[in-house]
């Protein structure tokens, strides 16, 4: 496989690669500074499939640090740096270099071919409903899933593709690596601000954005309206609600709501623009089955080679169905289900209608220990208007089933998620 950032600096060397709110880094540059870095550790005995942990801020020396790995043929681990000691200790125990600054590299060197069943990443998931899993992608796997990505989404030859999501975890990596596939430009932002990201969408020729719902919501809050150079804000890491869908459209921006996940090199389906109704059809060359038990399988060219079962698919833990034109509804997460009285509640489901409400804006369902009835359906909910636990009971009961109905409800000014946007379920039983 032909190394992506030689090929990318040969092509469209004054093209900026990356764009940063103090600073503009163009292909040449990148590729001279990823270079000598790469020089360097070599010199300091880094070697092709070493494990080398980048535990810095997103910038810059992020992105150099990243291509000087990949230069070299090793794998890069990118860290949360909000992580305690002993979780970092933890991801980084089998890197042979961990990078907490920025190396001014000397030399160059000559890059290579390089060979797509090697683990170019090393990403840890981000453990919502257990302890945290490294997974391993290779370079063939981010070759794929870049291929599949433009096939779903199109390609500009100008894209400006505006990230703000954790480059610890995949969401926010794959931007950084599919746009160095492609040759084009990664406009980065170190976290979400959404006036900061509403001024960029606007001024700075953003054409597309990946986001998640409560961004996505936070966007319309700030007033972001038909931005002209906008062709899709790609939305995932949590359900999409249809109002949340319906007021996007409204304001003028086109959503495409995606499926993904670590193991599958982040997106697995992804709609078609303006069409965020469901996840939308696989990627080109992915396969989506659904279980038995509904369960979700995936197979194909993204999925990474140790996450799959003896059966040959990749078991998502994830619940969902096919409609006729072979399109993915998510309905839930197995582990999630509820068993109440006997009869089966995805939580997910009475967190959409909950979502419907015009006073909530967050809400999240879980199962507690209940006497009665073995587990009880217990909703919390951060609201953005005057409601009554009553009020919203009574809403849901209008629309679900009644063993579906939260038993009770309890109030939040926040509900626990991760820096993906997903919720974090087995926290919320600390709400009450």
């Amino acid at each position: 496989m032909e190394s992506w950032l030689p090929r990318a600096a040969a092509l469209r060397p004054d093209r900026a690669a990356l764009v940063t709110p103090t600073e503009t880094l163009s292909y040449a540059e990148l590729l001279r500074q990823a270079g000598a870095m790469a020089a360097t550790l070599r010199q300091a005995g880094i070697e092709s499939g070493d494990r080398i942990a980048i535990a810095l801020p997103p910038g810059v020396p992020f992105l150099v640090a990243l291509h000087a790995t990949f230069l070299l043929g090793a794998a890069a681990v990118p860290i949360d740096l909000r992580l305690g000691e002993s979780e970092r200790a933890e991801r980084t125990s089998s890197a042979k270099l961990v990078i907490e600054e920025a190396i001014k590299g000397e030399g160059s060197i000559e890059p290579g071919d390089i060979d797509p069943n090697a683990v170019a990443t090393v990403i840890h998931t981000s453990g919502t409903t257990a302890s945290p899993k490294a997974v391993e992608l290779t370079y063939g796997n981010w070759l794929a899933n870049a291929r599949g990505s433009a096939a779903a989404l199109g390609l500009d030859p100008g894209e400006r593709w505006l990230c703000t999501l954790p480059l610890s975890h995949v969401g926010g990596l794959s931007i950084l690596i599919r746009s160095a596939i492609y040759g084009t430009t990664v406009v980065l932002h170190e976290r979400f601000d959404a006036e900061a990201v509403r001024t960029a969408i606007v001024e700075e020729a953003v054409t597309v954005v990946s986001l998640v719902p409560t961004t996505l919501e936070r966007l319309l809050d700030a007033g972001l309206r038909s931005p002209a150079s906008l062709r899709v804000a790609l939305v995932g890491g949590a359900p999409l609600t249809r109002a949340l869908a319906a007021r996007a459209k409204q304001a003028g921006i086109p959503v495409a709501q995606t499926y993904g996940m670590t193991e599958a090199c982040s997106q697995v389906t992804t709609s078609a623009i303006g069409e965020p109704e469901t996840a939308g059809p696989p990627l080109l060359g992915t396969t989506v089955e659904i279980a038995a038990d509904g369960e979700i399988l995936v197979a194909g060219p993204t999925v990474a080679p140790g996450a799959t079962a003896a059966d040959g698919w990749l078991h998502t833990g994830d619940l969902g169905a096919l409609d006729t034109e072979g399109r993915l509804i998510v309905t839930g997460r197995k582990a999630d289900t509820i068993v109440t009285g006997g009869e089966n509640v995805a939580p997910t489901e009475v967190e959409t209608i909950l979502l419907a409400h015009p006073a909530v804006a967050d809400a999240g369902v879980y199962g507690a220990p209940d006497e009665q009835w073995g587990e009880a359906v217990v909703a919390a909910v951060v609201l953005r208007a005057p409601a009554s636990e009553e009020e919203l009971r009574a809403h849901v009961a209008d629309q679900l089933a009644r063993f579906k109905v939260p038993k009770r409800i309890a109030f939040a000014e926040q509900l626990p998620r991760t820096p993906s946007g997903k919720l974090l379920r087995r926290e919320l039983r600390e709400i009450g």
